[in-house]
């Protein structure tokens, strides 16, 4: 579940391994930049965090990243 932090939407998505955790990035990186809108991210091993927020609307949340956090939801999901 997404956490609403300062400014912000955070989320940390587990997975099996190294290999699935890149693969879910490498695919959220190409839904990001069709939607023109790139996270603040980090990964170790299996687990991705990742936080949320619009810069040009002065790091306040938006539509904008509600729509990259429901994408990346749909992605964690076929995983599971």
């Amino acid at each position: 579940m997404w956490q609403a932090t300062e400014n912000g939407l955070h989320k940390i998505f587990l997975f099996k391994n190294f290999s699935q955790a890149f693969t879910f990035m490498t695919a959220c990186a190409f839904e990001a930049e069709r939607l023109n809108h790139h996270p603040q991210w980090s990964n170790v091993y299996n687990r991705v965090e990742v936080y949320l927020n619009t810069h040009d609307a002065g790091k306040q949340v938006t539509d904008k990243d509600y729509e990259l956090a429901r994408v990346m939801d749909t992605m964690y999901e076929l995983f599971q």
